[in-house]
């Protein structure tokens, strides 16, 4: 099945409205998406109708932002109801943060010399709740500072540059749990792009796993044919559900896109044996 189980909208970090995102996954052959906006649900409704109108399966999804020994980690959650109260005043104790996180960004930014990257960033942000690195990233390439967005991130953006700004998100345990209070399956996504050692890799997935985790993207826009290879292993190894997912944000931006990902090795037994 041509199943794509992580991409962004306009309600978060991506650069289409909901229904755009359906909609071009339709024409590039999907069979199964997933819109999973960081920490918000607001777009759900209108791509699950976009997903009727194109005659496409649709799953409600989210993406929580977790910390985890100093690392920011991204959980998905499939298939969720959300209108679960758990899942809604998690999403929303999340977000509470980000407005705070944003301001502290710009003032690093402007202690680096960029000024006026705040206001700059919310032009990006179509969400007033969601400025995100990547609207800061895109004032940035937009400004000319950078040449795009990947290396904004690796100049200013990732721990020890100039525009980074500790946070707290969620606990992995209370994002799982809310993903499972409101019916749905957790994911660990892209898990190649975290820095984490060997030993800490192990830690995420033993905590992950013993509080009700499911899943882990095997195939990710994020990863390489070895990585996916390594996740396959791993997938095995603790008898996780796999997932496959572009993690599209946008046309320019992402490496793979919307319904366009890599099969899943054939032998795993993948997330949405359990969405459909």
């Amino acid at each position: 099945m041509n199943a794509d189980l992580h991409c962004h909208s306009t309600r978060s970090d991506g650069w289409l409205e909901p229904a755009a995102v359906v909609r071009r996954a339709a024409a590039n052959g999907a069979e199964l998406l997933a819109l999973t906006d960081h920490d918000e649900l607001g777009g759900l409704a209108e791509a699950a109708e976009a997903a009727r109108e194109a005659g496409i399966r649709f799953v409600p999804g989210v993406e929580i932002s977790v910390s985890f020994k100093a690392e920011t980690i991204h959980i998905v959650g499939l298939g969720i109801d959300p209108e679960a109260p758990a899942l809604r005043d998690g999403l929303r104790q999340v977000r509470s943060g980000r407005d705070q996180r944003a301001r502290s960004m710009g003032d690093a930014l402007a202690a680096a010399g960029i000024r006026d990257a705040l206001a700059g960033a919310r032009r990006f942000a179509r969400n007033p709740d969601l400025v995100s690195r990547a609207h800061f990233a895109r004032f940035l390439v937009a400004s000319g500072v950078m040449p795009d967005v990947k290396t904004v991130f690796d100049h200013y953006l990732v721990r020890g540059k100039p525009g980074f700004v500790e946070h707290e998100w969620a606990s992995l345990q209370e994002a799982v749990g809310w993903i499972r209070q409101a019916g749905g399956i957790a994911v660990v996504a892209h898990p190649a792009r975290y820095r984490l050692s060997g030993t800490d890799m192990d830690a995420l997935f033993d905590s992950f796993v013993a509080a009700g985790g499911e899943a882990v993207e095997v195939v990710s826009g994020a990863h390489t044919e070895e990585e996916m290879l390594r996740f396959a292993s791993l997938a095995r190894r603790r008898d996780l559900l796999a997932s496959r997912a572009s993690d599209f944000h946008g046309e320019n931006e992402s490496p793979v896109d919307v319904g366009r990902c890599n099969p899943l090795p054939p032998d795993l037994l993948p997330v949405w044996s359990r969405l459909l």
